[in-house]
């Protein structure tokens, strides 16, 4: 009778330590499916945000700087897509518009603007932070995105190292055009021409405030404040330095470059000019910040 026990007994045993181990098993699935969350200290209170975002949305000009994070972009604002030198081609356009698109993307945290609309209905969709242009400087808002994605770090250590290599640039530049040579950054968009201060991308934060390059005096008089001033055409030789960085599209009406005005520009006369696409030289995020250090590298120093 023992004997015939034993076989039963054993296969209960084999049951119930299977059953057990199912058990196990479903109870670490489940804490591995559970979301981990950070609190970010935003402009507007804490938000609680994922720990490791694999889907997110940006409705501002922030693509880069998350890019450059290593962190999974799956909706970004026109401005972002339309640069030819971010790998976006498997991330839709979306806006601020069109709430229902970022609603099928499924993002697990959007980033925007203060001033961006329907931020309210963006909240019901994934955690939201945004943030006010200008409110800090450039580098100091890549270090914020860095603490909003869980890899602060990271940022900080890509900002130290960015800052000595400007740093160095400028400091070579400086010796091969002389200390007290000015630099202008003018912009061509739509039917309307613009010169740019110390903070408003295509460069102008490399030039000016890391490598310390000098702007003219009307420049800093009329652009610095604002970030940017429009001109016309005709007044555009007190606003050119000594060096032009002139940002343009095919698209804009760049005709101005066709009059003896413009040619007879010292800059123009002397080769000084160094074109850029604006698509490409908009933003200030680190990946578009490595892009110009090169740029102007290249053509200030032919390195």
């Amino acid at each position: 009778m023992k004997k015939l026990l034993l076989p039963v007994l054993l296969l209960l045993t084999l049951v119930i330590a299977a059953c057990g181990n199912t058990d196990k098993k479903e109870d670490t699935s489940s804490a591995d499916t559970k979301k981990e969350t950070i609190t970010y200290k935003s402009e507007t209170g804490d938000v609680e945000v994922p720990a490791n975002p694999k889907r997110v949305v940006v409705l501002a000009g922030f693509a880069g700087n998350v890019m450059a994070l290593d962190v999974p972009l799956v909706g970004v604002d026109s401005w972002s897509k339309s640069n030819p030198k971010f790998d976006l081609k498997n991330v839709k356009e979306v806006s601020e518009e069109n709430v229902e698109k970022v609603i099928e993307l499924e993002p697990d945290l959007i980033i925007g603007y203060n001033t961006t609309k329907n931020i309210d209905k963006f909240k019901k969709i994934a955690p939201t932070v945004t943030y006010t242009y200008g409110k800090v400087d450039y580098l100091t808002q890549h270090i914020e995105i860095g603490k909003l994605l869980n890899k602060e770090q990271e940022a900080r250590d890509w900002v130290k190292d960015f800052k000595t290599r400007a740093a160095d640039a400028g400091t070579e530049i400086k010796a091969k055009i002389g200390e007290d040579k000015t630099v202008s950054v003018i912009e061509s968009f739509d039917k309307q021409l613009y010169v740019f201060g110390d903070n408003w991308g295509r460069g102008t934060e490399i030039l000016y405030q890391e490598m310390k390059l000098k702007m003219p005096k009307k420049v800093t008089e009329m652009a610095l404040k604002d970030g940017y001033y429009a001109l016309s055409p005709e007044v555009l030789p007190e606003y050119a330095g000594d060096y032009l960085i002139f940002s343009k599209t095919a698209e804009a009406d760049n005709s101005f470059t066709k009059t003896d005005t413009y040619k007879n520009i010292p800059a123009v006369k002397n080769n000084h000019v160094f074109e850029v696409d604006s698509k490409e030289f908009y933003f200030n995020d680190p990946l578009t910040l490595e892009r110009q250090l090169e740029f102007f590298k290249k053509s200030f120093l032919g390195a």
